[in-house]
């Protein structure tokens, strides 16, 4: 066999190890993203489960509270002016109760953020403040 003949069968192996090794990165680049997806698919399935415990568990303290409301409007006074602010008061807990029963974490969290759409000043000056007072209590 020639030299050149030997060179030229050395270059074909080394061209078909290199295609070989390519299309095994390849596979193990696929199997790659798979596994990513897979993942990240579970993720996701698992944030969804903790935000409808969540939305759950709201839920629950709403129906607590709407009972709680009722029982308050059922047991306080109905006359005068200590049986109109016990009234007041029960409707309110009544109807946060039922706020929390609607609307529920996720809605929640949507009226926070409407709201501070609407009134991004106040926001600011707010969060400003309440992050002050928290670093001067932790702070002590």
């Amino acid at each position: 066999m020639s030299n050149s003949a030997t060179k030229h069968s050395t270059d074909r192996e080394w061209n078909q190890v290199a295609d070989k090794a390519r299309d095994a990165m390849g596979c193990a680049g696929e199997m790659a993203s798979h596994a990513a997806s897979a993942i990240g698919s579970m993720a996701g399935q698992a944030a969804c489960g903790m935000g409808q415990r969540a939305d759950d568990w709201t839920e629950t303290a709403g129906a607590g509270l709407h009972g709680l409301g009722e029982r308050m409007e059922r047991n306080s006074p109905r006359s005068g002016m200590l049986g109109n602010a016990s009234q007041a008061f029960a409707r309110s807990v009544r109807d946060g109760g039922d706020y929390l029963q609607e609307s529920k974490l996720s809605g929640m969290t949507e009226d926070v953020a409407d709201l501070i759409r609407r009134n991004p000043l106040p926001s600011i000056l707010i969060a400003i403040s309440v992050g002050w007072f928290l670093a001067r209590r932790l702070g002590s």
